[in-house]
């Protein structure tokens, strides 16, 4: 009879065991289909940018290049080019107004004025929330614009390099994923949880993994 009570208080502590095993490893296997999912999505998002500049610049016209020559301040130039991109990515034309707050892969908040804030936020299809900001300067080699993409809208974590992406636009509508620029190592350090997560947008492009 002890015999029996021992093999049953035993068999009780090993799915106890197992139990508590697999209540540690789901929360990391969901997040990692999720992050995986989110991944999957960006590329995709990458090749229908460029599948759109690619339309836009084939029919360009010369009241196309006179209305953007036209604009004179920075806003004046995002609104332009938002409304050439609005029939291919179904963005609204109201900016959002509920607050929205992004963050770095490190973890630091990102603050209005540096290169990465976005003044202006729009939804596009899917929920994705959009931002275009004009940064171009007296340096030919600079992009025009740079563009970022919360691939899951205003669910969490509103990160570089988890759900948010980036982009550069150059003249003629050359597209370059942030990051294009760096060697491995340099992807590898700030596609990490001590980076700032904005290498990610070119470094999962090319492969790179996500728990590395």
């Amino acid at each position: 009879m002890e015999n029996k009570f021992c093999w049953k208080l035993e068999y009780t502590i090993v799915l106890f065991v197992i139990f508590a095993i697999i209540l540690m490893i789901m929360p990391f296997s969901i997040d990692n289909t999720r992050q995986a999912n989110i991944i999957s999505r960006w590329n995709e998002k990458i090749n229908r940018v460029e599948y759109m500049f690619s339309v836009i610049n084939a029919h360009i016209t010369d009241d196309i290049l006179f209305g953007y020559e036209k604009a004179e301040t920075p806003q004046e130039r995002e609104t332009y080019l938002l409304s050439l991109m609005k029939p291919y990515m179904r963005i609204k034309n109201c900016p959002l107004k509920r607050h929205y707050k992004t963050r770095y892969m490190n973890g630091s908040r990102v603050y209005k004025g540096q290169t990465y804030y976005f003044p202006d936020l729009f939804f596009a299809e899917n929920k994705t929330i959009v931002g275009i900001k004009d940064v171009k300067t007296e340096n030919p080699d600079d992009p025009y614009f740079i563009m970022m993409f919360d691939m899951n809208g205003f669910i969490p974590p509103n990160k570089w390099g988890r759900d948010i992406f980036g982009l550069n636009i150059y003249d003629g509508g050359v597209i370059k994923p942030f990051g294009f620029d760096k060697d491995m190592k340099e992807l590898k350090d700030d596609c990490s949880k001590n980076g700032t997560g904005l290498s990610c947008s070119y470094y999962y492009k090319i492969g790179g993994g996500f728990d590395e």
